[in-house]
């Protein structure tokens, strides 16, 4: 299957290195792709080569079509592209990697990373705790809910980031 760029993180770094399907599929179930953004992945898969009827089908939907058929459409695509769904929980473990991949890019600002959308992942690496114990709730609570600066936390963030980068252990590909 040939590498294409995903619709909505074509600057993405993390996107290249891997199967943009297969990308879209662990970023699907990790709940970080918009399911509005699924027909253009799969006319860009097409554009690649690959080929499909689900992911024609897919391609051909408009991005405000039922996100429940838009699903639907998705996983028969990555079906018959020999394309497995992730476990929910890797899922979300990848995809807390790929942010702090991100980070480290320069792609997500400090205030972005800060969310408590991460704090329901469920981690198994000490990388991956000690990357999420450096998530606040929210951009506003470094310092009361870390007890750090705002410098000092980045600096630290980026630390935690780069070695939860250089020790995958979860994602396409593996």
């Amino acid at each position: 299957m040939a590498a294409i760029g995903n619709a909505s993180e074509s600057d993405d770094p993390a996107c290249g290195a891997y199967l943009p399907l297969e990308e879209a599929a662990w970023l699907y179930q990790a709940d970080q792709m918009c399911p509005e953004d699924l027909p253009m992945t799969a006319a860009q898969a097409i554009a690649a080569g690959v080929d499909t009827p689900a992911l024609c089908e897919l391609a051909g939907l408009p991005r405000l079509a039922d996100p429940r058929y838009i699903r639907d459409a998705f996983e028969q695509a990555l079906a018959e592209s020999g394309i497995a769904i992730p476990d929910h929980h890797l899922a979300r473990r990848y995809a807390l990697r790929r942010l702090a991949t991100r980070f480290i890019a320069g792609e997500v600002a400090l205030a972005e990373s800060a969310s408590d959308e991460w704090s329901q992942v469920e981690v198994e690496t000490a990388e991956e705790r000690a990357f999420l114990a450096l998530l606040p709730p929210c951009a506003c609570c470094i310092e009361y809910t870390l007890g750090l600066e705002e410098a000092v936390w980045e600096a630290q963030l980026r630390i935690a980031a780069r070695a939860l980068v250089s020790s995958r252990t979860v994602g396409p590909g593996l």
